[in-house]
């Protein structure tokens, strides 16, 4: 009897036990995907790590081309200064140029009318020298 009452327990106790036992089975299972879903979370992590750390690179890389630029921007800027100031200097250059320019085309114009009056004055001479020729032609001729 004792083999029977302990059968009757074993099959009790298996009955009982073995939806405990699915369940560690189902657990172990469930802990076994939640296994591979860390892991495949490890290496996404992993990949997110190596893109910032490429993205850290690109920022460093961007400052360093942003800091060349800013020391390029202050060179043109003082640059244009230069040139702002040498253009200022060549306008009044110009300006000076244009008022002498203008000066010396009002003294043409006035040499011109001098020369044309001598020219008139030269013709003028030019003919009375010729009647003083012929009158003097004209008292050899008398003598």
């Amino acid at each position: 009897m004792d083999k029977d009452i302990l059968s009757a327990i074993s099959n009790l106790l298996d009955e009982k036990l073995n939806p405990i036992k699915e369940d560690i089975s189902g657990l172990k299972e469930d802990v076994f995907s939640l296994k591979e879903d860390v892991s495949g979370l490890k290496e996404d992590v992993s990949g997110l790590k190596e893109d910032i750390s490429g993205l850290k690179g690109d920022v460093s890389s961007l400052k360093g081309d942003v800091s060349s630029l800013k020391e390029d921007v202050k060179f043109i800027k003082i640059q244009q200064k230069e040139h702002g100031r040498i253009l200022r200097i060549l306008e009044d250059k110009a300006i000076t140029n244009k008022a002498e320019h203008d000066n010396m085309c009002n003294e043409i114009s006035h040499l011109s009318a001098k020369v044309e009056n001598m020219r008139k004055d030269l013709a003028t001479v030019e003919i009375v020298t010729a009647r003083n020729m012929e009158n003097i032609a004209n008292l050899k001729v008398i003598k």
